[in-house]
C-alpha cells in the first residue's frame, strides 16, 4: 500500500501544482471569467484517466491468461519508462515550470476558450494517464487486492489537499528537495514494477527462463507473512525471482537511481561566462 500511496501523492501533487499555478495565474491577472474553461479542461483530463484505469482494469480480465500476462509486461515496461522519464523532467524543469505554464496560457486566452480548455486538458492529462498507467501496473504487481488501490487513493487525496494548501499559501516546503527524494524512492518502486513485467512476459512465454531461479528464500520470508507482505508492497519484492529478473532489476536500479541523485555540474559555468563577458 506504501508504494501506491507514493504513486498517488507524487503523481498527484504534480497534477496539483499545475491546477494551483494554472488557477493561480488567472485570478491573479484579473481573468477569473476566464476559469470556467480551464476548469473543464481539468474535468475531462480526470475522467479521461479513470476511464483509462477502468480499461485496463477490466478490460485486461477479458483476455487469455498468456494474454494477460503479456498486455501486463508490456505495459509495465512502458509504465516503468514513462515514470523514469517524468522523474527526471521534474527534476530539470521544475524551476522553470510555472513560467512555462504561465507563457502557454497566455497564448490560449489570446486564442480563446477552446485552446484554454485544450491547454488545461494536456496539462493535466498527461499526468492523470500516467499515473493510472503506473498505479496499474503496481497493483498487478502487488497483488493486493484492494489495498494498493486505497493506497493510491488516499496519495491522490493528500496531493489535492496539499494542492490547496499550497495555493492558500498555508503550506511551504522545499519542493526540489520533496521532488528530489519521492523521484528517488519511486525508481526503486519501478525496479521491482520493471522485474515483475519481466516476470509476465516470461509467464506468457515471450521470454525464457522462468523456472531458472536466482534464489528462493520463500520459507525465510514467506509470502504471507507481515513482513513478507510489507516487503512486496513497499519494494515489490518477490522471494523466488529468476536470474533475469534480478539482472533488470539491478542494471536499472544502480544506474538510474546514480544518475538521478548525481549532483548538476553546471553551476561552475555562469560565473565563468560572466567572468568571460566583463
Amino acid at each position: 500500500m506504501f508504494a501506491n500511496y507514493l504513486i498517488g501523492l507524487r503523481e498527484g501533487l504534480e497534477a496539483s501544482l499545475v491546477v494551483c499555478i494554472l488557477i493561480a495565474y488567472l485570478v491573479k491577472t484579473g481573468r477569473k471569467d476566464r476559469l470556467t474553461p480551464v476548469w473543464s479542461g481539468i474535468a475531462a483530463a480526470v475522467l479521461l484517466s479513470m476511464a483509462f484505469g477502468a480499461v485496463l482494469q477490466y478490460g485486461s480480465t477479458q483476455l487469455t491468461f498468456a494474454a494477460q500476462e503479456a498486455l501486463g509486461g508490456s505495459l509495465s515496461i512502458i509504465a516503468v519508462g514513462l515514470v523514469t522519464w517524468m522523474v527526471f523532467w521534474m527534476r530539470r524543469t521544475a524551476r522553470h515550470l510555472k513560467a512555462e505554464l504561465h507563457g502557454k496560457l497566455d497564448a490560449a486566452l489570446a486564442m480563446g476558450t477552446v485552446a484554454l480548455v485544450v491547454t488545461a486538458f494536456l496539462a493535466v492529462g498527461r499526468e492523470g494517464l500516467e499515473t493510472a498507467l503506473f498505479i496499474w501496473t503496481a497493483v498487478q504487481a502487488t497483488g493486493e487486492g484492494w489495498n494498493p488501490l486505497i493506497g493510491a487513493t488516499l496519495g491522490l487525496l493528500t496531493s489535492v489537499v496539499l494542492g490547496w494548501l499550497f495555493y492558500r499559501g498555508a503550506l511551504k516546503i522545499n519542493l526540489a528537495r520533496f521532488f528530489t527524494w519521492t523521484g528517488a524512492m519511486l525508481v526503486v518502486v519501478a525496479a521491482g514494477v520493471l522485474a515483475y513485467g519481466v516476470h509476465d512476459l516470461q509467464e506468457a512465454g515471450w521470454i525464457g527462463g522462468l523456472h531458472d531461479f536466482a534464489f528462493n528464500i520463500s520459507e525465510q520470508i514467506p509470502v504471507d507473512s507481515w513482513y513478507g507482505t510489507l516487503l512486496k508492497g513497499v519494494f515489490n519484492f518477490q522471494p523466488d525471482p529468476t536470474k533475469l529478473q534480478v539482472w533488470v532489476w539491478a542494471l536499472y536500479l544502480v544506474p538510474t537511481l546514480a544518475f538521478f541523485l548525481l549532483p548538476g555540474r553546471t553551476a561552475a559555468k555562469p560565473p565563468v561566462a560572466a567572468e568571460r563577458a566583463a
